[in-house]
């Protein structure tokens, strides 16, 4: 790695005081915060007796088991959008969306792995469950990224079926993007680890390799009972569509695998010869040694305030993502309400983006530039969003508060260089588009458990909408019991898991892991190559 002189480069201060009753107070909040999600995610892990038990009587591994059995030891996992299909309570929730997905090594090459939930209804596929695994899909291809599918499914949830199969981007969505990947040299694997039904056994017919367990795995378009139904055939599923008969007869396999392990043997194997083109090294030329933080990431907790009402210091979080906590700060006298500069992740520059406070004019032109030379320069961007909005009113509306921050919004859009998006606290309105929310295809967006996400801020939905209901309205106990619905319904709707549960993110993580997760998504986004960036048009 190239040796850099960074005695150009700020060292951030601590830029808090960890002895303070703010500090204190927000480390309390948010552990209470880290609680709660802990708990949240052990339910919707499934790890329950009971669904290991299941697994230990069809003598097979759960979902997650089989990750970890296939990827390099030791390596980590970045699991992606661990709580979809999280509902509130009383609600009936899909664990994980039925399938785990996420980025992990296998023999020193990143892979996107997605695996049945085989524990919870046969594996198959509710919607969320197709939603979450096209968007692993739309990962892998984005960052170029070999899929391995551990398939295990009834495939689609049939009472759910209008809202699985016809439409666009439903379940024949998945075979179109592994033609299509496949097209592009990405290499797609499938390991047929248990039942593969309907239009699920397109999952292996079109994988370029495919294996499957021995009396284990079975992939047919019409089981035995639609056999029977159809044409009075009574057969076995081994018979019907068995590793032994995919294997030796209809060619559907290429490998035969005695059990689990020897599966995962064989798919390593196989992934070790693989010859696609990773323009990780390219996209590394210029990465220096990397440094940890000067400060403990743990102390996050206190820096992120669960009151969005309190400011969170910026330069106290980079502090403790950035290498070596330097940070190049541009354009620092002016649009101070937002904080552009460079640092380096792992090792990797990037161009920061980051709120301190509503966008002006001015932060919006400072943010387009910004954009625009990170862009041209191919520096990947990381966004952390803290915003309630542009801001309004008649002065700032006079002085053309539309047209400057469409230019943010238009270099954000046409950036191809990779975007990863971070919700420290408030993600509302059109500042949400200007920061590169979900609209804006950042390869990966996460959100701390503390996060809000919507429109606008409760309360102000609250004020807007009476103010139009209530005109002339004299009852002043009516309108508060109308405020007090909407700022409810707002709450539940803006809470970081109702925004996980339907798949608006990649996952919600904690603060103390804000560096490792997003530092695992920068590399996972430099193997595909970046391109050349051209602006659209600025209205002046």
């Amino acid at each position: 790695m190239p040796e850099l002189d960074r005695s150009f480069m700020k060292v951030l201060g601590p830029e808090c005081d960890t002895q303070s009753d703010f500090y204190k107070q927000n480390y309390e909040a948010m552990q209470k915060v880290n609680d709660e999600l802990d708990t949240i995610t052990k339910q919707m892990m499934h790890i329950d007796d009971k669904y290991k038990e299941i697994a230990k009587k069809r003598d097979k591994k759960q979902a997650r088991e089989r990750i970890n059995a296939i990827i390099d030891h030791g390596s980590p996992f970045l699991e992606l959008s661990q709580l979809a299909g999280y509902k509130q309570l009383g609600e009936d929730s899909i664990p994980s969306a039925n399938v785990v997905t996420g980025i992990g090594m296998v023999n020193g090459r990143q892979c996107m792995i997605i695996s049945n939930n085989h524990a919870f209804r046969a594996g198959t596929y509710f919607p969320l469950t197709v939603k979450k695994h096209i968007r692993a899909q739309e990962i892998a291809e984005e960052n170029n990224l070999p899929c391995v599918y551990l398939v295990d499914s009834g495939g689609a949830y049939l009472p759910e079926q209008d809202d699985v199969f016809p439409d666009k981007n439903h379940f024949g969505r998945i075979f179109f993007n592994q033609a299509r990947m496949s097209s592009k040299g990405i290499p797609q694997l499938a390991i047929v680890l248990g039942s593969c039904t309907a239009g699920g056994a397109y999952i292996p017919s079109m994988s370029d390799e495919v294996i499957m367990v021995h009396k284990k795995g079975t992939v047919f378009l019409g089981g035995p009972p639609l056999v029977q139904a159809a044409t009075g055939e009574i057969v076995t599923d081994e018979d019907l569509g068995g590793a032994t008969l995919h294997s030796e007869q209809s060619g559907v396999s290429d490998h035969i695998a005695y059990n689990e392990a020897h599966a995962f043997q064989l798919a390593r194997s196989i992934l070790s010869n693989i010859g696609t083109k990773s323009y990780y090294l390219d996209n590394s030329h210029n990465r220096i040694a990397p440094e940890e933080p000067l400060y403990s990431q743990d102390e996050l907790n206190g820096i992120i305030s669960v009151d969005h009402k309190r400011n969170i210091s910026m330069k106290g979080v980079l502090g403790r993502v950035l290498d070596g906590s330097r940070f190049h700060e541009f354009k620092e006298r002016y649009g101070s309400s937002l904080l552009t500069g460079f640092g380096h992740l792992y090792g990797h520059p990037v161009g920061i983006v980051a709120n301190q406070g509503v966008l002006f004019s001015e932060s919006a032109q400072k943010g387009a530039h910004f954009v625009q030379m990170c862009s041209q320069r191919k520096i990947p961007l990381l966004f952390l969003q803290n915003i309630t909005g542009f801001m309004v009113g008649k002065k700032f509306e006079s002085e053309g508060i539309a047209k400057h921050g469409a230019k943010m919004v238009s270099a954000v859009a046409n950036a191809n260089v990779p975007k990863i998006t971070a919700v420290l606290g408030a993600s509302y309105g059109a500042g949400n588009y200007g920061m590169c929310g979900r609209a804006y295809s950042p390869r990966f967006m996460y959100m701390l458990p503390s996060a809000k996400i919507s429109v606008m801020g409760g309360q102000q939905a609250s004020e807007v909408l009476s103010l139009v209901r209530f005109r002339g309205e004299k009852d002043q106990d009516k309108i508060n019991k109308y405020k007090g619905e909407i700022q409810q319904q707002y709450d539940k709707q803006g809470s970081a898991y109702y925004s996980t549960g339907k798949l608006w993110d990649d996952g919600i993580v904690k603060a103390a892991d804000l560096r490792r997760v997003l530092g695992m998504s920068l590399a996972a986004s430099l193997n595909q190559k970046i391109e050349d960036t051209n602006a659209g048009v600025f209205r002046f």
